[in-house]
This record gives structure tokens, sequence and C-alpha cells, in this order.
């Protein structure tokens, strides 16, 4: 997918949060991203995919976190 068709997707699904993460790796103001991959971004598989891939292009480091540490840090 193109970022124009990602981005599209996103705003047909009324995902603008994530058009905002986009938009932000554009400009520089996002470097990095901690998410849970078995939770991805969106619950649209290829969707999911084609914005992480987008966001890497665009320099945005991933760092994936298991269920796990993620339970751990809400309780901290």
């Amino acid at each position: 997918m193109t970022k124009e068709e990602v981005l599209l997707a996103l705003k047909q699904k009324g995902l603008e949060d994530i058009v905002e993460l986009i938009e932000d790796a554009e400009t520089g103001d996002l470097e990095e991203l901690e998410l849970v991959e078995s939770i991805g971004l969106v619950h649209d598989p290829l969707l999911n995919d084609a914005v992480l891939q987008l966001l890497q292009d665009l320099g945005v480091e991933l760092i994936f976190v298991t269920d796990d540490e993620e339970e751990e840090e809400e309780t901290d």
C-alpha cells in the first residue's frame, strides 16, 4: 500500500489518532513507538502491517513489548 492508500483507509475507518501518529513521524516528532506486537495498532492485519511499515519507512523505531511487560508498567 502506498502512503496515500494507508491514510485513506485509516480515515475511512475513523482512525484519526493513527493518522496523527503518521503525521508526527513525518515531521520528526515521533522517533520511537512502543506497542504490544500481539495487539498492533489497528484490527485489520493488512492495514496494521502497512501502517507499521510506513512508520518504519519514516524513521520511527518500533519497540515491541510483551503483554506481561505492559501489565508490569501499569502496576508501577
